[in-house]
């Protein structure tokens, strides 16, 4: 019996970056389930139209990405998975079309952000922003904009027949993203983890918050993130989003079993591996 290909949901469209991290995690042989914002692929994973989704949770130039935090905690599907993708930005075109002859660069507001070199050198064209960089170079493809450029990633160019005029166009060469990939509990397998993502909120009193670091700390467990939000309608509360690894399952578990004397509303969001570079 052939194997089902994992369905895939993602913010954007084919070719788009979340789809290059689905691949780069899950290989090219899965179903990708195209999705007009983050919380739509959370509800086609609940409906159960999708098996898998890939969600950008933090850009190392822009930052965390505040309103995902909040889907975690909301649908309280399990992370099991982690990808770190480079992003690397070109400038595309229909071919035969020369960079003398283009007026308009079209992409998501990021991507333009994370290329202001390059547009403080070609001060003539016109900066358009849209919802997503696959699609403008979908829609250059499709409307055939002989004067129009689009800012994307080579899947897009490869999937839409464009032209690359010029690669490597964002100013920081080091920039990536880091996307996590979450399932429905039934579908969450047992493997051996790592890495987990935690949420809790602690006491509004002195101290409270070092107490749970520490307690990390002296269990050698490692923590590598952390990123707080209001708690909504309540004055002075937080969540604190938390990535923590270890190398020691016995003291990453006597850690969250110490740390619980500390915290309430403690939730494990996931435990994964920790995403090596190969």
């Amino acid at each position: 019996m052939e194997q089902q290909k994992p369905r895939v949901a993602i913010q954007g469209i084919r070719a788009s970056f979340h789809e290059e991290a689905a691949f780069k995690f899950f290989g090219d042989n899965i179903t990708t389930i195209e999705c007009n914002s983050f919380k739509q692929t959370f509800d086609k994973l609940q409906a159960r139209e999708a098996d898998y989704v890939v969600m950008a949770i933090e850009n190392s130039i822009a930052g965390s990405i505040l309103p995902n935090y909040s889907l975690l905690l909301s649908y309280n599907f399990p992370v099991v998975g982690e990808v770190y993708l480079p992003i690397q930005l070109h400038l595309m075109g229909l071919p035969g079309v020369k960079f003398e002859e283009v007026k308009t660069a079209m992409s998501h507001p990021i991507a333009i952000r994370q290329c202001d070199d390059f547009f403080n050198e070609h001060p003539q064209l016109k900066v358009v922003e849209s919802s997503d960089t696959a699609a403008c170079a979908k829609r250059i493809r499709e409307e055939q904009l002989t004067d129009t450029v689009a800012i994307a990633n080579s899947l897009a160019a490869k999937l839409y027949d464009l032209e690359i005029l010029e690669r490597r166009i964002e100013s920081n060469k080091k920039n990536f993203t880091r996307f996590l990939i979450l399932t429905h509990q039934e579908n969450a397998k047992n493997i051996t983890a790592n890495k987990a993502s935690l949420c809790f909120q602690v006491s509004n009193e002195v101290g409270s918050l070092a107490k749970v670091l520490n307690t990390l700390a002296e269990q050698n467990v490692n923590m590598s993130k952390i990123q707080s939000m209001p708690v909504l309608g309540k004055r002075n509360e937080y969540n604190f989003y938390v990535d923590v690894e270890w190398e020691d399952n016995k003291a990453y578990d006597t850690a969250i079993r110490q740390v619980l004397k500390y915290t309430h509303n403690f939730n494990i969001l996931g435990e994964y591996k920790r995403y090596v570079e190969e």
